[in-house]
């Protein structure tokens, strides 16, 4: 009918993988980590801590794959998916990753690095769903560990959001590592940013350490949309399979 408004909602699940490890990388479950993540069947994922490349692992791990992590992850499940290098060594690389079921338009991995500190990186996605007429623009977030370093990178970050297109929706998710809970003032204040799982319970959602969940670590935001189902998924499912909690949620436009 013309005039109507267009309704459309799909999945988003955020994790940082460390690397395909379990705590203290005593173990390498990257296997059963993509069973649980394809378990989920969100339809769009943001990771941290992706391992890119390595020259070492794969000749002492029997079941290291051959493909990229992210490829390995993405699998058949998501059509489309995305890659940003963040830190670089002499035997590899990791970074953020973005899987989709959607058409990936476009993506962006940005250095918001501050001083000689251990690299960070936003990677940005222009998502096309082909059921709407406008795409979602996606951020997957590793935010540093010293809070002054945060501060910057949420400047940084919310100066970004600000620049893309007025009234387009914008999902934010990742590791913030604002174990002091500082980040949602400025991104609400400066670039209209809310976390949902505050919107819903009034705090974000424990999520590390994993075995007992005390720091508040891992966030989804959006900007022009709505979100519902904001949940930790099951810790006796996942506190093998990472450090961090995994969490997903519902997302309306």
């Amino acid at each position: 009918m013309p005039g109507q408004t267009q309704r459309f909602s799909f999945n988003v699940l955020t994790l940082n993988t460390h690397k395909g490890f379990t705590a203290f990388n005593r173990r390498f479950i990257l296997p059963q980590l993509r069973e649980a993540v394809r378990a989920v069947s969100a339809d769009i994922v943001c990771l941290q801590e992706v391992m890119g490349a390595h020259e070492v692992h794969p000749q002492r791990i029997a079941n290291w794959p051959e493909a990229p992590h992210y490829e390995f992850l993405a699998d058949t499940l998501w059509r489309d998916f995305a890659y940003g290098r963040n830190a670089v060594y002499p035997e590899g690389h990791h970074g953020n990753a973005v899987l989709s079921r959607y058409p990936i338009e476009y993506d962006e991995n940005r250095d918001i690095s501050v001083g000689n500190s251990e690299k960070r990186g936003v990677l940005y996605c222009r998502i096309m769903p082909p059921q709407l007429s406008r795409p979602i623009h996606v951020m997957c977030v590793h935010l540093g560990l010293r809070e002054t370093h945060r501060q910057k990178q949420l400047n940084m970050l919310a100066d970004w959001v600000n620049s893309l297109p007025v009234g387009e929706p914008v999902i934010v998710a990742g590791d913030f590592n604002d174990w002091r809970q500082h980040a949602n003032r400025p991104l609400k204040a400066r670039a209209d940013l809310e976390e949902i799982f505050t919107r819903a319970h009034g705090r974000p959602a424990r999520t590390f350490p994993v075995r007992l969940p005390l720091l508040r670590l891992d966030r989804i935001y959006v900007k022009n949309a709505n979100a519902s189902a904001p949940t930790a998924l099951p810790l006796h499912i996942w506190r093998h399979l990472s450090d961090h909690a995994p969490l997903s949620a519902e997302i309306h436009l």
